[in-house]
């Protein structure tokens, strides 16, 4: 191996930052001290504002009350003094446009008059509204890029946080986007509106019940697990790929992965937990509540993940993680990754998100309790989602579509793209009941003896956990495991909340209905367990426990006729139908002409990624693979003449040549191939081309792939020029 390689590099860099530091790095303040130093949250806003202001801010913030312009000149007066005491000099609009990142424009709060003098400036119009250029951003349609107005709007129910860096500090203040026309520009605002419509439906609900009381609002809540990557910076910078795609094109598999099964919840090394340590820091002074850290299944991978909180809040914390697990890396000669696969052959990354139904005074309309055969409101919850998602699995699915998502769903180590709902014993015992009439029983989990007398009896859960299924109940709430972890879980969240605000509306209406009218008026309870029977009949087979990953899973998914949609390409038309328009438009969420701009963001996103990358394939094979084949190629012709020239046989290594040489051809006629194909376009049309490239270039790609992964075991490791496999998931 060459002294001056990547490998050599990052091998010295880690040994180094090893060596370099104790066992206790730094002393670190308390948890209470840094919690929430940095946010402009509600205890920062009781502390300083006057009575009356903070209670007419909460108003809005509960109730939804307009925010008077008077409050938010208060508010951000004191906004801007909390920011300035904490060393920020600077403010912006922190958005979420159509890219799924997010975007900020900063404008100075200290502000010289020119006679060496510094004013402030932050008034309540400042913090309500901004105007960045909307003409950049991908609008889908909406608006041309000579129509450059959009308008960001203050969302008060997310705190505003400062982020530091080594010279500088930013008050970010959480916005919606929308163009001059009003029409959403980015994930806040739909998300917002979702919110909007289920909390109408399910205090209908709650109203039937008359569990209303004290009840201002139902919100969902979330909690959402992100695994990601982290390799040796010196080694990310060895690959295009990764630089490019954050994925690897190319890459032999290593002798040893994860088959061995060490790496899941092992110790955590040294480096790695240190790197985790200072990202939960910021976390914490952002106000981000994490709790979860540990090794995930492929070597190399990990994971974080918060408690639960309100879903806008949740939404805007998980950006924050994605931005700060990249932000801190590199302080340890790390790259943190969050492709969803970077790496053929091993797991890839996901991003499980929890979701349920709460009140603002605690209740968790999700938690079965003890007795959950006498919990009626439960079960009118539950059978809402269990309809919602039958009915628009096809929604459900295209929410998490992406181009970098289609490597690992259906994959032995993520959920198939066929949604189902996996119930677990207890619950899919009371839907039978359910089915054939009352309920009277509740099936209870017992206790696990260990069978040593030193260790105790557990309680054990009254249904198991099943990693393959793609929706699936957990206690109290919903995990949506097929999301994506470079995905902003904004969209997925706000398809989520609709579709269920929809059977709770159909549910509601039905109820009020039989319970109201004057004829052959029905008690709750007996409309309930009708209405209730009926969906079940009609929706239970969305249900199902089994092995996601079997091939026999497929067959009985079809037979029972629940949708399959293998790629993006399929997905995102889900958009376009009448269906999916009415739904989004009936609640208010996303007009016909919103949607429509988000289905051509989609197609036009995957046909720039899969150009990109089959591009990318194409450098990475004429500058870097062929030229290292040929290197070897000239070795082995150079040991054949030499061999020939001692008069000794050399017909075996004339043969090894011969082979070599033949798929060396193979490989560059494969790339041309691909070069090719890249230059013709296929139309105007973002789907079409979406199409083009699903059906022409990723099966060239992937056997463009194919023959340089089998050159790469054949040529000598000093002449390989990029990092390998073994060593980007190994070196620590």
């Amino acid at each position: 191996m060459r002294t001056d390689s990547p490998v050599t590099a990052a091998t010295n860099a880690a040994t180094e930052w090893l060596a370099a530091r104790p066992d206790d790095f730094r002393q670190r303040l308390s948890i209470e001290e840094i919690y929430g130093a940095d946010v402009f949250g509600l205890r920062a806003m009781r502390e300083r504002l006057p009575k009356q202001t903070y209670k007419a801010f909460m108003r809005t913030v509960e109730e939804a009350e307009p925010l008077d312009l008077v409050v938010a000149d208060v508010v951000a007066s004191v906004m801007k003094d909390w920011a300035i005491e904490r060393g920020a000099t600077h403010y912006t609009h922190w958005f979420q446009p159509l890219t799924g990142s997010t975007a900020e424009k900063h404008d100075g709060m200290l502000i010289p008059t020119g006679d060496g003098e510094i004013v402030t400036q932050f008034s309540g119009s400042d913090l309500v509204q901004g105007e960045p250029d909307a003409s950049s951003f991908p609008s889908g349609g909406l608006r041309a890029t000579f129509e450059a107005r959009g308008y960001t709007a203050w969302d008060p129910t997310s705190p505003a946080f400062i982020v530091r860096g080594p010279n500088h500090g930013t008050l970010c203040i959480p916005t919606a986007f929308v163009s001059w026309t009003g029409e959403a520009l980015d994930k806040k605002t739909p998300l917002l509106r979702s919110m909007d419509a289920i909390n109408t439906q399910a205090m209908r609900i709650l109203k039937l019940f008359g569990t209303d009381e004290g009840v201002r609002c139902v919100r969902t809540s979330l909690g959402t697990e992100q695994e990601y990557f982290l390799i040796d910076r010196n080694l990310y910078f060895a690959r295009p790929d990764l630089v490019t795609c954050d994925r690897t094109l190319f890459g032999a598999k290593p002798p040893k992965g994860q088959e061995l099964e060490d790496h899941y919840f092992g110790a955590i090394p040294q480096r790695v937990i240190a790197f985790m340590a200072d990202v939960e820091e910021e976390l914490y002074r952002l106000g981000v509540p994490i709790k979860t850290r540990h090794n995930e299944v492929a070597p190399g991978q990990y994971e974080i993940a918060p408690i639960y909180e309100e879903t806008n809040v949740a939404c805007d914390h998980q950006m924050l993680v994605m931005e700060v697990l990249k932000r801190v890396a590199p302080r340890y000669g790390l790259q943190a990754i969050l492709h969803e696969k970077p790496f053929a052959g091993i797991n890839g990354s996901g991003k499980h998100n929890n979701w349920s139904l709460a009140t603002n005074t605690g209740v968790n309309l999700l938690d079965p309790q003890d007795e959950t055969h006498t919990n009626l409101q439960f079960m009118v919850f539950l059978c809402a989602v269990l309809r919602a998602v039958d009915l628009h699995a096809d929604v459900l699915r295209a929410s998490i579509a992406s181009a970098s998502n289609d490597h690992r769903l259906g994959a032995n180590e993520a959920p198939p793209a066929i949604i189902s709902i996996y119930l677990g014993d207890m619950l899919t015992d009371l839907v039978e009941q359910l089915e054939k009439g009352t309920p009277k029983r509740t099936l209870k989990g017992g206790a696990l003896d260990l069978g040593a007398r030193t260790l105790p009896q557990i309680p054990r859960h009254s249904g198991d956990r099943n990693r393959t299924s793609p929706f699936a109940f957990t206690g109290n709430k919903f995990e949506f495991r097929a999301v994506g972890s470079s995905a902003a879980v904004s969209w997925p969240n706000t398809v989520m909340n609709t579709i269920v605000a929809a059977s709770l509306d159909s549910i509601a209406s039905e109820l009020e209905e039989a319970t109201t009218r004057k004829q052959r008026k029905e008690t709750l309870e007996a409309a309930c367990k009708r209405v209730l029977k009926a969906i079940v009949k009609e929706h239970k087979r969305v249900i199902f426990n089994g092995d996601g990953y079997s091939e026999a899973w497929h067959a009985e998914a079809a037979r029972r006729g629940l949708p399959n949609m293998r790629d993006s390409v399929t997905a995102f038309q889900v958009f376009g139908s009448r269906k999916a328009k009415a739904l989004f438009k009936q609640y208010k969420v996303l007009s016909p002409a919103e949607l429509d701009s988000r289905k051509h963001i989609f197609f036009e996103k995957y046909t720039k990624q899969i150009q990109i990358e089959s591009e990318q394939m194409v450098l990475i094979a004429r500058q870097h693979i062929l030229p290292a084949a040929m290197r070897q190629q000239t070795e082995l012709a150079e040991a054949v003449m030499a061999t020939e020239g001692a008069d000794v046989d050399a017909s075996a290594a004339r043969g090894a040549l011969q082979a070599f040489s033949e798929l060396v051809d193979q490989l560059r006629d494969k790339v041309d191939e691909l070069d090719r194909l890249d230059d013709v376009h296929g139309g105007d049309d973002p789907a079409q081309h979406a199409k083009y490239l699903r059906d022409k270039v990723i099966p060239a790609m992937e056997d463009c792939r194919e023959l340089a992964d089998r050159v790469e075991v054949h040529v000598s490791a000093d002449l390989w020029p990029l990092p390998s496999y073994r060593e980007m998931l190994f070196i620590r």
